[in-house]
């Protein structure tokens, strides 16, 4: 399923009047220009399809798109994409227009490979950058951003290329690293697997597609069978909490109260039934063929610690009580369970692509919504970490909304974090990142781009800007375990 946030295609009329501060003037005038909208430059390099678009009114910005996760049914015959694979610059049509009214180039890859494609990504983009170059002028500026894998792709590239780019703008991104992702995705299967699936449930090391298919419909017919008692619904709510995944799943609506443990728990099972299970199971074949073995492992990891730094614990020690369950036998039983190691061969690929160093150049405004349950929202608190280790604090601010939903913004949402980072750029100083500025001033965009696109079609929805404090990703991996 496509989990970026999409807003349908009628709002490019609601947008021509929309005004966002331009960057500083164009150095000079694009061979491009004019190519926006229907007549985008589209086109293939290296086997990956791009999509430019340039104003005629070019302020001499650039901003560099990279899209999220692509599924597909043959992930690792790692062959060049038909045309037909499209080529996203934006992530939202509202967004993008208003953009390219004030003057704004956008552009971005399809990258020449699906799934964990970080790989093919940073090559990609690179390339579509020095097109960019050669075909429409070397622009003034580039800013990077992108949405969930997009957002890992958008750290990444301005970790390995810093001179390419002003700014970056990730968002609802994977910002924990690969490493440590799939390890704390790992612990959830895990824990899934040794309290409800009897062991006997594989999670590493498939040998073929069908057999990782095979592996996602039995813990589907496990989950749905163990949701249907309280005894089950508590240890899907353990397993669920050692991967952080939030109690609230649907957009626009209200958030579970905070003792209201029964609808927390309800809300990881839709998450982990709609969407975490295709990733911890089929998603895993993937990576582990372009890895060459598994790179995850939980050798080390004590359970009962996990917990108790959670976010959830609460829950799950809530749940278990009414269940009449033993919580401490439960984590004796993980504990205990024989572990898994990891190919270190295949650690070494997924830590080259990537894990993160902290080495900012450039500022980076981060944004994510509190209730994601497919890429949390602690992989914010996991780079903070390793930013902050290097001494980098200044060049970095968080922002955060409070909804449900991966990647769950609205355009106003968007487009006011992307003019924070523009005053940022512009000014040399953060300007004030706190949730009632924001919220006053995506307010004040309009009607017209406070709106969200749900399932019953576009729902006004005013911005939701908040402070939140965040514990620990409970799995951390960056460059200061490298040596380890």
């Amino acid at each position: 399923m496509k989990v970026r946030l999409l807003v349908t295609l009628a709002l490019l009329a609601l947008v021509s009047g929309f005004a966002v501060s331009a960057s500083k003037p164009a150095q000079a005038v694009s061979s491009c220009a004019g190519h926006a909208g229907a007549s985008a430059m589209r086109g293939q390099i290296d086997g990956a399809n791009y999509t430019i678009e340039v104003p005629a009114n070019w302020n001499g910005t650039l901003v560099l798109y990279s899209h999220g996760y692509a599924f597909t049914n043959n992930p690792i015959t790692l062959q060049p994409l038909p045309v037909a694979n499209p080529a996203p610059d934006v992530g939202d049509p509202a967004t993008g227009a208003a953009l390219l009214a004030q003057g704004y180039a956008l552009a971005g890859s399809s990258y020449s490979a699906n799934g964990w494609a970080l790989q093919q990504a940073f090559h990609d983009q690179i390339a579509l950058l020095d097109f960019f170059d050669a075909t429409c002028g070397q622009p003034a500026r580039t800013i990077a951003w992108g949405h969930s894998l997009g957002g890992i792709i958008t750290a990444g590239l301005v970790q390995l290329n810093p001179g390419r780019f002003v700014g970056a703008l990730p968002m609802c991104g994977v910002l924990s690293g690969g490493v440590g992702t799939w390890n704390q995705a790992l612990d959830g299967a895990f824990a899934f697997d040794v309290l409800l699936g009897g062991g006997a449930l594989p999670i590493v090391n498939f040998p073929s597609l069908q057999a990782s298919q095979a592996a996602l419909f039995q813990s589907e017919g496990v989950l749905q069978s163990a949701q249907a008692t309280p005894q089950g619904r508590a240890r899907i709510a353990l397993a669920a909490t050692l991967s952080d995944v939030p109690g609230w799943v649907t957009p626009l609506s209200p958030e579970p109260a905070s003792t209201d443990y029964a609808s927390q728990e309800q809300n990881q099972f839709l998450w982990e039934a709609n969407t975490d299970f295709f990733f911890a199971f089929e998603a895993r074949y993937e990576l582990e063929g372009r890895a060459g073995g598994n790179p995850s492992w939980n050798t080390g990891v004590d359970y009962r610690t996990q917990l108790a730094n959670s976010a959830s614990h609460k829950e799950v020690e809530n749940l278990y009580k009414a269940a009449g369950l033993s919580l401490d036998a439960d984590l004796n039983a993980l504990n205990q369970a024989p572990r898994i190691s990891a190919n270190p061969d295949a650690v070494n690929y997924l830590s080259q692509f990537v894990t993160f160093n902290g080495q900012l150049n450039i500022p980076v405004l981060a944004m994510h919504t509190s209730g994601d349950g497919l890429v949390v929202p602690e992989n914010e608190k996991a780079y903070a970490s390793v930013v902050h280790s290097q001494g980098h604090d200044n060049l970095l601010r968080q922002i955060y909304v409070h909804r449900a939903g991966h990647c769950a913004f609205t355009p106003a949402e968007t487009l006011t974090a992307f003019q924070t980072l523009i005053n940022r750029i512009n000014t040399g100083e953060w300007g004030s990142t706190d949730s009632g500025v924001l919220n006053q001033e995506a307010a004040a965009l309009g009607p017209n781009l406070n709106i969200f696109s749900g399932s019953s079609g576009l729902v006004a929805t005013p911005p939701a800007f908040f402070h939140f404090e965040l514990p620990s990703f409970l799995r951390q991996f960056d460059v200061r375990n490298l040596g380890d």
